[in-house]
């Protein structure tokens, strides 16, 4: 282990607090990071965001789980599906070409960045989840959720299997490109469950952070089997990356009590824009 990446310190605390704000995954941003700023091969590099990621999630994981906010068994229900297609995606990570896995890469961020750019107004979600209670509104609830506020969330998960294929699709990118299980699982928990958006949010993170712990496992335990310099490399990376983003989740809850969700979530949408245009370009060229 060397101490050359010293400057991923500051870099991942920065990361960290624009993911947690912005609600992103942070492989989304670390993975192109890694391929264009340190020049790591793209399956090396998607398995570090991955195994860095996990311990901004577990961050946001506590956070949720106290405010009561997580659907367990609608998000064991997604896990079942998620976990076995982020396995095989960070098998198959490992045998396809570096260029064409640049280009999957990139293409998934222009994915990412749309998702931004036509995410719904906040008016929109608010008449969503008043068409989601009204819905259920003395009717037979399969779900119930006592948040520790003392609110109670009434709702009918629908659309189940539908949102595990859905999911399933999601987490094969997670471990293939680090990135698209987060935003697959919101419109499906949202518009095509319809389960409320606080209950959405917090299953999504809840679903993507395991499926990460997975696909940072299957890419994880590849790594120990090529040994050497791969090694050292990523244990040189994480030793900085992994406080960076445990430091950098704290700061971004107090980041988006202050910043514009929908600025946030343009800004980022034409960032990814530009990168997924040099990713692409670098594969390309």
């Amino acid at each position: 282990m060397t101490f050359q990446y010293w400057y991923m310190l500051p870099v991942s605390i920065l990361v960290a607090t624009t993911a947690m704000a912005s609600g992103v995954g942070g492989a989304t941003f670390f993975s192109p990071i890694f391929i264009l700023l340190l020049g790591l091969p793209p399956d090396v590099a998607i398995g570090t965001a991955l195994i860095t990621e996990v311990f901004g999630f577990a961050s946001g994981i506590y956070a949720y789980a106290t405010k009561k906010l997580i659907d367990y068994k609608l998000g064991v229900t997604l896990l079942m599906a998620t976990i076995p297609m982020a396995l095989v995606g960070s098998v198959a990570a490992a045998y396809i070409p570096s260029r064409i896995l640049k280009i999957i890469l990139g293409v998934g961020l222009f994915v990412v960045a749309l998702s931004f750019l036509r995410s719904p107004e906040i008016e929109d979600v608010s008449r969503m989840d008043k068409a989601i209670d009204e819905a259920n509104h003395g009717g037979k609830d399969e779900a119930v959720i006592k948040t520790a506020a003392g609110e109670v969330i009434r709702y009918k998960v629908c659309n189940r299997y539908e949102g595990m294929m859905i999911a399933g699709v999601g987490g094969l990118f997670v471990g293939l490109i680090s990135t698209g299980l987060g935003e697959l699982d919101s419109y499906f928990l949202l518009q095509r469950c319809r389960v409320p958006s606080k209950v959405s949010v917090a299953t999504s993170v809840f679903v993507v952070a395991f499926t990460a712990l997975a696909a940072s496992a299957g890419h994880f335990t590849r790594f120990i089997s090529i040994g050497g310099s791969v090694l050292e490399t990523v244990f040189s990376i994480v030793v900085f990356t992994v406080p960076g983003v445990v430091i950098g989740a704290q700061l971004g809850s107090l980041v988006a009590t202050r910043i514009s969700q929908k600025t946030m979530e343009r800004s980022l949408g034409l960032l990814f824009i530009l990168v997924a245009v040099i990713t692409l370009g670098e594969a390309l060229l």
